[in-house]
């Protein structure tokens, strides 16, 4: 069958449809344009700075099957973890009017501020979008729009929902099983309303909401235009792009010489006991698949930097991405040639009701750094030196809900054989902004003091890793202050003979605290975290004599 563009598409010796190579790389385009269209609409559409200006959210679009085929270049530890959330919710057999929100770890999420909105997409359908409130009876379904958001506060034992020393996941806010947010076209009150009361800042939850709601409109919208230009023909093309992807990612792993590579490392505590708590995995290349296997991981912790294996996952597809050729298009077919196993009851399958907030932000960047260890013995030309290892997660809040303010800070990334290492940017699983000072200042009590560079931070080598940075905010209320970071303690590593990255440090009114903490401060407390540098690659005997000069000449270097 053929859309309206004329002969575009071909039928196999199986009955399947067979998309011609240039009906193909349309539709590729305009199925990522569609994803990348619902995180437009939702950063405009925010109330929060948190998704507004740091652009702390993802938005996908998946097949009726669940198989994700196209996404926005968003932050890679929501993305690879998104399929989990269409499982379950497909589980409840969803129908076209209706949109779920999710955020339990346990079934199907990442940690509870990522709130997911997952709808079934029925172009069409007349009056199922949540907007107009029109009938939603018909209509089949031909997809799935997903988004998620890190709200900035979901309730739980401190502001911001990220409590540095949490035992048990009901410290860490409200929890959201795959609930129907929306029926019949119509936001359901007593679910919203049952959400709005367990959490501290309710007017900018709903907005935020709603922005994620528009989102989904906006695909389903988008999806309908392109069902009417392409016919069935859309659907030979979901299953074309992911086959492309599969076919490339494999063709790509058949180039790493099979074997079996190990490597190790460790948190710095969890939040509860400072003792390290050691990551091990060996990969096994065979052919063009990949198994990534996590025996020998340390069991689950009492602290909260256990990580959900969809989690773990994610970090693992992360770093895929990473080594293969970065043109490939991100869906579920670069997912098809790697599996990921991780003993049920460990830091990265942990059981209910194992605490999680900082396994999603802090241990998924140490499986990052783990993977791209094992994987540098092997192709050791295409890994980086370690970057900062840490989202350098910051939260202040008020308890009495005035105001919950979360902001991950950037640090040096690791340099690579083909050049320096960026400075104060954000690495491995994170990809957001930074809070501009003007708008921090304007919608918080907070008072920024310094936001500069850290010389010297970088690893030296032939390439240089990335400077760390330093944010010092005063904060101009009585407020909890909770932080949850990394790399305290342990450097960064540089590979090939370039030096390690320095670490980071947290201060609370000019005293140390640890790198995981939660403190209640009166107002005009400073608030100071120095980010880690990133590791150098090669040796630095081999730098350039100009790139040593400019070095110097920008203080990149100790003198």
């Amino acid at each position: 069958m053929t859309g309206d563009n004329g002969d575009s598409s071909a039928t196999e010796d199986d009955g399947t449809e067979r998309v011609d190579p240039v009906t193909l790389e349309i539709l590729r385009n305009q199925l990522e344009g569609v994803a990348e269209e619902m995180g437009q609409v939702l950063i405009r559409g925010a109330y929060s700075p948190n998704i507004k200006e740091r652009q702390d959210c993802s938005t996908a679009l998946f097949d009726a099957d669940g198989r994700m085929i196209a996404q926005a270049e968003h932050i890679p530890v929501h993305l690879g973890a998104m399929p989990e959330a269409v499982d379950a919710v497909d589980e409840k057999d969803p129908r076209p009017g209706e949109v779920y929100a999710l955020n339990d770890p346990f079934a199907g999420g990442t940690h509870l501020p990522d709130v997911t909105l997952v709808s079934p997409l029925a172009p069409g359908d007349e009056g199922s979008g949540v907007n107009d409130g029109g009938d939603s009876e018909g209509g089949e379904v031909v997809g799935y729009a997903v988004s998620r958001a890190h709200h900035a506060d979901v309730g739980g034992s401190t502001p911001g929902s990220m409590p540095a020393g949490a035992r048990e996941i009901y410290e860490e806010g409200v929890r959201l099983p795959g609930v129907r947010l929306v029926r019949d076209g119509e936001i359901d009150d007593d679910v919203m309303d049952l959400f709005l009361a367990n959490v501290r800042t309710p007017d900018e939850r709903r907005a935020d909401l709603r922005a994620q709601l528009a989102a989904h409109d906006r695909a389903e919208e988008r999806l309908g235009d392109l069902l009417d230009e392409h016919g069935e023909t859309l659907f030979a093309a979901f299953d074309g792009v992911i086959d492309y992807s599969r076919d490339r990612v494999e063709a790509e792993l058949a180039e790493i010489p099979d074997g079996t590579y190990e490597a190790r490392d460790a948190m710095e505590g969890d939040g509860v006991t400072d003792d390290d708590v050691p990551i091990e995995v060996a990969v096994t290349v065979d052919g063009s698949r990949l198994r990534v296997d996590f025996t020998g991981t340390a069991e689950q912790v009492t602290g909260n930097i256990n990580a959900p294996l969809a989690v773990a996952k994610s970090a693992v597809y992360f770093v895929v991405r990473c080594l293969t050729d970065p043109d490939i298009p991100p869906n579920h077919g670069c997912y098809d040639p790697v599996t990921v196993d991780a003993p049920e009851g460990s830091l990265l399958n942990p059981r209910p009701p194992a605490a999680v907030v900082g396994g999603n932000v802090e241990t998924s960047q140490r499986v990052t750094d783990v993977v791209f260890a094992a994987l540098a013995q092997a192709v050791p030309e295409r890994a980086p030196a370690q970057g900062q290892g840490t989202m350098n997660n910051l939260i202040v809040g008020s308890r009495k809900g005035d105001f919950a303010y979360y902001e991950t800070i950037g640090g040096g990334a690791g340099a690579t054989s083909a050049g320096d290492g960026t400075d104060g940017v954000q690495v491995g699983m994170t990809n957001t902004l930074n809070t501009p000072v003007e708008v921090l200042e304007a919608e918080y009590p907070l008072r920024v003091e310094r936001y500069a560079f850290r010389p010297g931070t970088g690893g030296d080598g032939e390439h240089r890793g990335g400077l760390g940075l330093e944010r010092s905010l005063t904060v101009e209320r009585d407020a909890t202050v909770s932080l949850l970071t990394e790399r305290r303690r342990t450097r960064p590593r540089g590979v090939a003979g370039g030096g390690d990255g320095a670490t980071g440090e947290n201060l609370v009114g000019g005293e140390r605290v640890p790198a995981k903490a939660t403190v209640d401060v009166p107002a005009g407390t400073t608030v100071t975290v120095r980010t880690p540098g990133g590791g150098g690659h090669g040796d630095p005997a081999d730098r350039d004599t100009n790139a040593r000069e400019r070095d110097r000449r920008d203080g990149k270097t100790e003198e």
